[in-house]
């Protein structure tokens, strides 16, 4: 009797803790500041049975939108499906269109929605840097809002990592002096957190550290209070390079990133070190923020093991997470899969299998990181038992073009959740290293929360742009359509990792590519030009959309950013031919054309250098630290690392102010040099340009100077301009390329 009656008590304990953790307060004020006109039409209402998957339901009563869910994000989710469905609206990072009717449609039947998926993951290192470098709360806060509507419930949260770090080793007796060359500075965190680096970027200022820490407790608080669980970090191993002489029995090894970047140290698993940090850093990061029991930690990022014997990859993982269960003994070991994808030459089967299968099936969660471009979780079998995550990546290095895979985002998730050799499949999420662009694929790709099929994009297109330009239009659906045969469709049998950048971001080059700054495209250039027609013979109409502005501008670099190359490989053919006035035509198009591209991005906030900067500069306190905070920030999107590191233009943008200032000055030099060959004035050596420039492009790095932070001009007006001043040129160029 006293058996059943304490079990009785603790059933109605766990549904009281139910109750309290599903407070719909914090959904409430999501709707307050996604709508602030309408929140009073609305009401938001708990789900409380906890025995079913994430739901949410939509109806209307008392001329009441009512919007119920099981969590905050499962409500958010329900003011969002109300949005698209029935008012025609869309928030997105590039262009929101929140115009509801002035009478609100009311729900006629009652809408339910369960999601297949117990995981929406989001976030991948990198992004944190290519996008989020100098993020305040504000832009948090839109973010967190644009995470729910869309479903996000397992977000990556490393904000501040750092400060937890500067915390235990101070404990260890490391002292300021030790760590001035450990911790990078705030543009290169994610590959100091993956252990690919060290100091670079730095000293970082100990005010950094504490200001983002706070700012990581207002991120984490805000995500769980709509119900989302936050994938922190846990400890890889990366120490100080200093470590060997606090602890000189400590078993260290000196590994290589390989990017023209100094040795890193990581501590062998076996050492009780190992484990003994890992412990303090998860017992302190507990202490501080709290724990949903889900940790990050990629023991081998881009850098290989020192052994591939099964025996010795089966040991490390067994006490990697160690380190984690000593600490939580709840503790899930969430692994990013892009060593098995980046490496596949060193993670045969038998490494991979030996890796994964230390640790159990229900402590570990694998993330299938671009298993939009490859799915790996097909040549591992389904990673062997565990856990995973299917992930669409698309973006690298947050660069600035149209491309995606459309189909796989359609129709892929589904057809792998339904596959019986997909295994244990979780969940579905966004792995992109950068946001802030292409937002269809980001659309496209959530909307398969909250469903088990595949998704007609013959259906759901007309619908996206109809609820993002907020009325139909004959002309912009037919841009759209050529869009999805062109920029968002990637031949099979062709293997392309990611979009092309323009000629024009590269490096200066007789070549037609640059390492990092590719230009070969998925689709044919000329292909592309009739949706630009139509996207301008639309602006009579759509104009007042801000996603149509947006887009309008987003297609007409792209036709431009793909003219600049046969514009360039025109000049240097007339080089190589010694013809010099029509080298002087061609070279001249070209800077006119960098000028003018600048001019059009000039017109849209998300094509703007300054606000990049200016947000860098303002977390200084100090002179000092804010001209670091430049610095890091001008680094990063240009050389990437000092004048001589092989990443240059790996996180290009197209950006007003990088034209004018940064990617026309090289040109012209170039130009210059080039010109004074064919005058048989100084011969055109290669080597010596490339010595040159990169001085020139370092001292850029280090000077100080501001950039307009609002858009100058009117985008309409701006690409019809251009439109009228380019259309023959570039389709006999194009073409005839």
């Amino acid at each position: 009797m006293l058996k059943n009656l304490l079990f009785t008590f603790g059933i109605l304990c766990l549904a009281f803790s139910a109750k309290a953790q599903l407070t719909p307060a914090a959904a409430k004020e999501l709707v307050s500041r996604i709508l602030p006109q309408h929140a009073n039409a609305f009401k938001v209402e708990p789900i409380w049975s906890a025995q079913h998957p994430d739901a949410f339901e939509l109806e209307s009563r008392d001329h009441k939108i009512i919007l119920r869910g099981n969590n905050g994000v499962a409500i958010a989710s329900a003011l969002y499906y109300y949005l698209t469905e029935y008012c025609h609206c869309q928030v997105t990072w590039n262009g929101t269109n929140l115009k509801l009717p002035r009478v609100l449609p009311q729900v006629k039947v009652k809408i339910r929605k369960e999601s297949p998926y117990q995981y929406r993951y989001y976030l991948n290192y990198c992004t944190f840097n290519y996008s989020m470098s100098w993020w305040d709360w504000a832009r948090w806060e839109k973010e967190i809002d644009w995470m729910a509507l869309h479903g996000i419930n397992m977000p990556l949260a490393i904000t501040g990592e750092e400060y937890t770090w500067y915390l235990i080793y101070k404990e260890l007796g490391f002292t300021d002096a030790d760590l001035k060359g450990f911790f990078t500075g705030p543009s290169y965190f994610s590959w100091f957190w993956m252990g690919n680096m060290d100091g670079w970027g730095g000293p970082l200022p100990v005010q950094w550290m504490k200001d983002h820490f706070e700012l990581q407790k207002k991120i984490i608080q805000r995500e769980r209070e709509l119900g989302m669980k936050p994938v922190l970090p846990a400890f890889t191993g990366h120490v100080p390079a200093i470590f060997k002489n606090k602890f000189p029995g400590a078993k260290l090894k000196a590994t290589n990133w390989k990017n023209g970047f100094a040795d890193t140290y990581i501590l062998d698993s076996a050492d009780p070190m190992f484990a003994r940090i890992g412990k303090l850093f998860l017992q302190k990061q507990t202490a501080l923020l709290g724990t949903d029991h889900l940790y990050s930690a990629d023991t081998f990022n881009e850098n290989e093991p020192p052994s591939d014997a099964p025996e010795y990859l089966e040991k490390l993982s067994a006490q990697v997470y160690e380190g984690m269960r000593q600490a939580d003994t709840a503790a899930v070991w969430v692994m990013q899969g892009w060593l098995f994808y980046s490496d596949r030459k060193f993670w045969k089967d038998e490494q991979t299998r030996a890796l994964l299968k230390a640790i159990p099936n229900d402590k570990m969660i694998i993330l299938d990181l671009a298993a939009e471009i490859e799915p790996v979780w097909k040549r591992t079998g389904a990673f062997y038992g565990k856990p995973w995550i299917w992930n669409m990546l698309n973006n690298f290095g947050a660069n600035t073009n149209l491309f995606g895979r459309m189909d796989a985002a359609a129709h892929a998730p589904a057809e792998a959740y339904s596959d019986p050799k997909s295994g244990n499949m979780k969940g579905i999420g966004l792995t992109m290293e950068g946001i802030e662009q292409n937002p269809v694929l980001y659309e496209l790709q959530t909307d398969n929360t909250w469903r088990n099929q595949p998704i007609n994009v013959d259906t759901w297109l007309p619908q996206y742009v109809l609820n993002r330009y907020g009325k139909k239009n004959e002309q912009a659906l037919l841009a759209w359509d050529i869009l999805r045969k062109t920029v968002y469709s990637v031949p099979a049998e062709r293997y392309i990792r990611d979009g092309a950048e323009s000629i024009i971001q590269g490096r200066p080059t007789t070549d037609s590519l640059t390492r990092w700054a590719r230009t070969t495209l998925n689709y044919r250039a000329q292909d592309l030009l009739p949706a630009w027609k139509a996207m301008v013979n639309a602006t009579a109409y759509l104009s007042a959309s801000d996603g149509f502005r947006f887009d309008l501008v987003d297609v007409t670099r792209q036709v431009l950013a793909n003219y600049a190359l046969p514009l360039q490989r025109k000049a240097v053919l007339a080089y190589h031919q010694k013809n010099k006035s029509q080298f002087k035509q061609y070279s001249g198009e070209f800077i006119e054309l960098i000028q003018d591209m600048d001019k059009l991005l000039a017109t849209r906030k998300e094509f703007l250098l300054g606000p990049w900067i200016a947000d860098a500069r303002r977390w200084g306190r100090t002179p000092n630290e804010k001209a670091l905070y430049e610095l890091n920030a001008k680094d990063l999107i240009t050389l990437w690392g000092d004048k001589d590191c092989p990443l240059n233009e790996y996180a290009c943008k197209q950006w007003s102010g990088l034209f004018n200032d940064f990617y026309k000055p090289r040109w012209e030099q170039f130009f210059t040099a080039m010109e004074l060959d064919l005058a048989g004035k100084k011969k055109l050596d290669r080597d010596a340009f490339t010595r040159q420039i990169k001085n020139w492009e370092w001292a850029w790095v280090n000077t100080r100077k501001d950039y307009p932070v609002k858009p100058v001009g009117d985008a309409v007006v701006t690409t019809r301009l251009l439109y009228h001043k380019y259309w023959e040129k570039a389709n006999k160029l194009l073409t005839d390329y």
